[in-house]
């Protein structure tokens, strides 16, 4: 995990995992649509997995 896709996690988490899939990217874009803070914990969890 780069220190730009944390910065890109934290300011617009879809983007940070727009080449994980499109499952992965509508998971996070739904999480930041209820709340911005799901959103980036989402995005994060997603980026820490291998």
């Amino acid at each position: 995990m780069s220190l730009l896709r944390v910065f890109l996690s934290i300011f617009f988490p879809p983007l940070a995992v727009i080449d994980k899939g499109c499952g992965s990217f509508l998971i996070v874009f739904l999480l930041t649509l209820c709340g911005w803070v799901p959103g980036v914990i989402g995005a994060l969890v997603i980026l820490n997995k291998n």
